[in-house]
């Protein structure tokens, strides 16, 4: 009889081992299933040039999906990014194009643009109490609009110097993209602040339960405006790693709807829309997801207008399931 009750116990145990497994780790268990069959029926897809192309467009859009994740744990969105990016890039490209103007004059001044639109995001979210919805979506449509000015409506290119277009065509450490090395050390940073650190704590609280919070001295208004102006240093740098490729930006169409894959990437990796809950590794892993599915479609030659419909698939899946949690 002890031994039934041991073979019961022993099962159980396994059971519980195996959904907990499943629910922390599915993302990369699917992730790791779609590279072997995908490789089977595709070797060109495990190349690794293929592999680095995934990667370093990964990177791009995926240092968006870094800073979205904290405005969506904390409660918010943000419908700016893509635009904010073009809006930065602007900046960056303009400056950088001044001989007279230091390289890093332009840097800067990419990063300072990208987060100023984050913290005017949040001081009108949180002082006017607006839904963050509309006031992204207004603001997104206002610097678009600034950064069309400024180009003249048309593309406008920098000086191609090594200096500036190895930032994020060049490697540092052996064939790493610059791209992606920058994403994985900004990935565990981000991730060991949301994880380990007050911040983060309050963060989640903001998100989960916002009067309780509130009651308890957290200063919410605040953590949100500091999330915002995260995703805004994350946008800079997205920025700088797409635009210093080519030196060059068009203000029109620059990160065109990024903002909408950072999402797909971050809802993908298992954080909820309704806030409190989510971790910067599952973005990590849903932004390849995202990145790979593009990738895929265009190797197996699926027309490029199905792309919207696939992606916004997999997006309502990734609700459903978070539903059954």
């Amino acid at each position: 009889m002890a031994t039934a009750n041991e073979a019961v116990n022993q099962q159980n145990i396994a059971i519980r081992i195996g959904k907990y497994l499943w629910k922390s780790y599915s993302l990369i268990l699917i992730l790791i299933l779609i590279f072997i069959i995908a490789g089977i029926m595709e070797p060109r897809f495990i190349a690794v040039s293929n592999q680095l192309i995934i990667f370093r467009h990964a990177a791009i859009i995926g240092m968006m999906a870094l800073g979205m994740t904290f405005v969506v744990i904390a409660g918010g969105i943000d419908l700016s990014a893509g635009h904010a990016a073009a809006a930065a890039g602007t900046v960056l490209i303009l400056l950088q194009g001044n001989e007279n103007i230091p390289i890093f004059v332009a840097i800067l001044a990419c990063f300072a643009v990208a987060m100023t639109i984050g913290l005017v995001n949040g001081l009108i979210i949180t002082k006017f109490k607006l839904p963050a919805f509309i006031v992204t979506l207004a603001i997104g449509l206002i610097v678009r609009s600034i950064a069309l000015n400024a180009a003249g409506g048309v593309s406008i290119t920098g000086r191609r110097i090594p200096e500036f277009t190895n930032i994020g065509n060049g490697t540092w450490v052996g064939p790493i993209p610059n791209a992606l090395l920058i994403w994985v050390v900004s990935a565990i940073i981000l991730g060991c602040v949301l994880a380990y650190t007050k911040f983060g704590s309050y963060v989640y609280a903001a998100g989960g339960n916002e009067t309780a919070s509130r009651y308890s001295g957290i200063p919410v208004d605040r953590i949100r405006i500091i999330c915002y102006v995260i995703t805004g240093f994350c946008v800079g740098m997205s920025a700088l790693l797409n635009f210093s490729r080519m030196a060059a930006i068009s203000a029109a169409t620059a990160s065109q709807l990024y903002e909408f894959d950072a999402i797909t990437a971050v809802v993908v990796g298992g954080t909820t829309l309704a806030g409190g809950r989510g971790k910067i590794m599952g973005s990590f892993f849903g932004m390849i997801a995202v990145s790979v599915v593009s990738n895929l479609t265009i190797m197996f030659g699926i027309s490029p207008y199905l792309t919207g419909l696939i992606k916004g698939a997999i997006i309502l899946v990734a609700i459903l399931l978070q539903r059954r949690d």
